[in-house]
């Protein structure tokens, strides 16, 4: 495996660059194709989420594969590429995996914790299958990692940190509006963030109006939260009696500029509206920060926000640091234990080679014993070929189980390496080496 992360998220990157770096869904699908054909790639896989976007590769050479991708991005974002490279990350094999891992636990998350992460790191995985650019390598990678994270929400109380961007969108505003139970709130889209958003108001005890381009698309959406529907022409008039505005759009400009939010404060008396803006790119304008009455909750805020809800809810920080001291140990264990059987997988190749070896020089002995007393009789010849397969099995027998065990551990590249090495084996033959049904996997 040489697995290799190349990306930028909000730990890495301002929300001014992400937005300019977010892509839609077909040109995340254009960079899986073009990174999948890059010269040094042979699997891949993108994850693209409201703050992080992520290639995923199995790579032949380290440098190059970092050259490509990088390029790769840099030309799908639209952004030169001496700028992307400052907010870049690069993980490789087994700090790759880890990465990967933590990704899929929600512990990378800008909400620690958050499971939506989840569906989205399985969605990437199913979209790099469909493409075919998906093999071995990243799908036990990936489903490795799902299952990591399923481990983590099942074993540990990472849940009671974790919150959806949604949930930590409300909680910034609610303090304005006092309280989200019995409210009126407008949704802005009808995606999956938008139904997370207008399920998460309806069971916190708000009304809720959705807003969406394709009417039956938010007809459908409004019917599971018993709310209504409106076209998104008629965002304006919605928002006249609304407390709150939730939009997370996939549109590529503005969807709320200010000064409709303007001319809807117009005459309310003084009564606030709380904006959340979860879209990126941006879907709600910035300056409706300067409208009298609003107070807007974006992604360049929330994860401020974050840190400081997060102090409040575990004063000392105690429970909080465990609950995520708990998740970071069954993600170190569950890559040990995947990196484990990888390097163990990995060594089976090389024990093949030279059990193949072996096999060879058993049979040219044979041959050559054969050509000089050809008038051994054919038992005694039997005789002769087990005794010399048994020998040959007794000597190989200790240092391949030995291989095995020590690949497991982290230097256990260096020891099939050595095992290579003292016994002259061919890497050619090695890499033809493969287990069985390796091939369909491919």
């Amino acid at each position: 495996m040489s697995l290799l992360v190349v990306g930028l998220s909000h730990r890495s990157a301002p929300v001014s660059v992400l937005d300019r770096a977010a892509l839609p869904r077909v040109a995340v699908d254009a960079l899986l194709d073009d990174v999948h054909e890059a010269t040094h790639v042979s699997e891949a896989a993108v994850i693209a989420t409201c703050n992080r976007l992520e290639v995923y590769a199995d790579v032949a050479k380290f440098h190059g594969g970092v050259d490509e991708v990088s390029a790769l991005l840099a030309r799908h974002t639209g952004l030169g590429l001496a700028e992307l490279t400052r907010h870049l990350y690069v993980h490789y094999d087994d700090r790759a995996a880890h990465h990967l891992f933590a990704v899929a636990a929600g512990l990378d998350s800008m909400a620690v914790g958050e499971t939506q992460v989840l569906g989205q790191v399985r969605t990437s995985l199913r979209h790099a299958q469909d493409a075919g650019t998906a093999g071995r390598v990243l799908n036990e990678a990936f489903s490795a990692a799902l299952r990591s994270a399923k481990r983590v929400h099942a074993e540990t109380g990472l849940d009671r940190v974790g919150r959806s961007l949604v949930e930590l969108g409300l909680a910034a505003v609610e303090p304005v509006l006092g309280g989200i139970g019995g409210r009126r709130a407008v949704v802005v889209g009808t995606g999956s963030m938008a139904s997370l958003a207008a399920t998460t108001l309806w069971s916190a005890g708000a009304s809720v109006t959705v807003a969406g381009r394709t009417p039956a698309s938010a007809a459908s959406l409004a019917a599971k939260v018993a709310g209504h529907s409106v076209p998104l022409e008629d965002l304006a008039g919605a928002l006249d009696d609304a407390d709150l505005l939730v939009s997370c759009t996939g549109a590529t400009g503005l969807v709320v500029p200010a000064w409709l939010v303007g001319e809807v404060m117009v005459g309310r008396s003084h009564r606030p509206l709380g904006v959340v803006d979860l879209a990126l790119p941006h879907d709600v304008d910035p300056a409706v920060r300067d409208v009298p009455g609003v107070v807007l909750a974006d992604l360049a805020t929330l994860s401020q926000y974050g840190a400081q809800h997060d102090a409040a809810r575990y004063g000392a920080g105690e429970g909080y640091s465990s609950d995520i001291e708990q998740a970071r140990q069954v993600v170190a264990e569950e890559v040990a234990l995947f990196l484990g059987e990888r390097r163990a997988d990995g060594v089976a190749a090389t024990v093949v080679a030279l059990r193949t070896l072996g096999d060879d020089v058993v049979e040219a002995e044979l041959q050559r014993l054969g050509a000089r007393v050809p008038t051994l009789d054919e038992a005694a010849r039997d005789e002769v070929a087990s005794t010399v397969r048994r020998v040959v099995d007794k000597l190989l027998h200790a240092p391949t189980v030995r291989v095995k065990e020590l690949a497991a551990g982290p230097d256990g590249p260096a020891y099939e390496a050595a095992l290579r090495e003292l016994f002259a084996l061919d890497r050619t033959v090695v890499a033809a080496v493969t287990r069985p049904g390796e091939e369909d996997a491919r």
